[in-house]
């Protein structure tokens, strides 16, 4: 779900670039968004750690140290720390964001639609039948595959490809659909998780605790800007009609949406085409921000918790390989393996190969070195 306008003065873009929500900005009417741009200069001495011993132990540190001193008294968070569960993963920061703070219209609107749509879902078994399923099952590839994976992360966000201004604007509708922000507000909070990813400025980071990582980060919509400062890393969006037109109109479409599937097949449409589809892909895309930064494995020295995770990939049309995006975040393709199945890719070389997609980026092989573990270790 997401948030962001203008290019940073230090770009994401410097030959590389990394799905997740929206942001929140002040004054706007955006309610949701979802998830690494290597940014780290720290000042520290170079340490050598095994992986073999603690894999996560260089990761920790970048979290505990960056940054340092930001944040400093923020509202409900605790010094204890704890390990996710199966994880070596440690919970540095736990944040909550339920309890202890005052929430703003804001937040109180983004939990009001996220806790509706999943009161919604409780009506699906007593309103089955199957063209309602099958209208779910096809939104469910339309906002999430083309809409979400395709549009607002590796078209928008990353720039991975480039496509007809008429088939971007139409891909980038789908993804308001899902019902997880505005294509602005998307990719601006996704741009900051990957320049400070998985620091204390990081705006969805698991060692702040799984659940907020996962979803809780969401009802707290001052905490990017608390983090990161106002919104100016998406002035290629800004500047472009279209997408301040859906900013500003942004909840009119996916509730049109839900009107027409009523007037088409009813409240089992309504319950399946809205309720379980945008369920399913909240879900499946909050678990890139939060399982795909606590289980799985590391191929590459991205000095931050990114994971490849198998069945995350299944589920969200390849972004699970996860690890590799935050490697090569510019690319296209996050399945680099044959057998890393990656259906947004797949997409993508079709449409590349009928002449839509152009200038497809992909890792060069001396990329794929420069990023590769040297000896079991990593340099800090």
């Amino acid at each position: 779900m997401a948030l962001i306008t203008t290019q940073p003065k230090n770009p994401i873009y410097n030959g590389c670039t990394t799905l997740h929500r929206s942001i929140p900005r002040r004054g706007n009417t955006t309610v949701l968004g979802l998830g690494s741009v290597k940014n780290f200069n720290f000042n520290r001495k170079q340490s050598k750690i095994s992986l073999k011993s603690n894999p996560f132990t260089y990761n920790l540190a970048v979290t505990a140290k960056a940054n340092a001193g930001f944040g400093e008294g923020l509202e409900g968070e605790s010094l204890k720390h704890r390990k996710i569960l199966l994880s070596e993963v440690e919970v540095k920061r736990e944040r909550s964001v339920l309890f202890g703070r005052k929430w703003s219209s804001l937040d109180v609107g983004t939990a009001g639609i996220v806790l509706a749509m999943h009161v919604l879902c409780l009506f699906a078994p007593f309103h089955f039948n199957w063209p309602a399923f099958w209208v779910a099952v096809a939104l469910y590839v339309v906002t999430g595959l083309f809409g979400i994976t395709l549009s607002f992360h590796r078209n928008l966000s990353h720039r991975s490809f480039k496509l007809p201004k008429w088939l971007e604007y139409s891909f980038a509708y789908c993804g308001v659909l899902a019902l997880q922000g505005n294509p602005i507000d998307w990719v601006s909070t996704h741009r900051y998780h990957h320049q400070f990813c998985d620091t204390e400025r990081d705006p969805h980071s698991p060692t702040e605790g799984f659940w907020f990582s996962h979803m809780s980060w969401l009802f707290d919509t001052n905490s990017i800007v608390e983090r990161c400062g106002e919104p100016n890393n998406v002035g290629d969006l800004e500047k472009q009609p279209f997408y301040r037109f859906l900013r500003s109109t942004y909840l009119v479409h996916p509730f049109a949406l839900g009107a027409l599937l009523y007037a088409a097949g009813g409240f089992p449409f309504l319950v399946w085409g809205m309720g379980v589809r945008i369920v399913w892909v909240y879900h499946i895309t909050w678990f890139v921000n939060s399982a795909c930064h606590v289980w799985g494995n590391q191929a590459w020295n991205t000095r931050d918790l990114s994971r490849n995770n198998w069945w995350v990939a299944l589920l969200a049309f390849g972004e699970g390989w996860h690890n590799n995006h935050h490697a090569f975040e510019y690319s296209a393709r996050h399945g680099l393996e044959w057998w890393q199945l990656d259906m947004t890719w797949y997409v993508v070389r079709f449409l590349q190969a009928i002449g839509l997609a152009t200038e497809v980026k992909l890792p060069s092989e001396t990329q794929k070195q420069r990023m590769a573990f040297n000896n079991h270790t990593i340099i800090t």
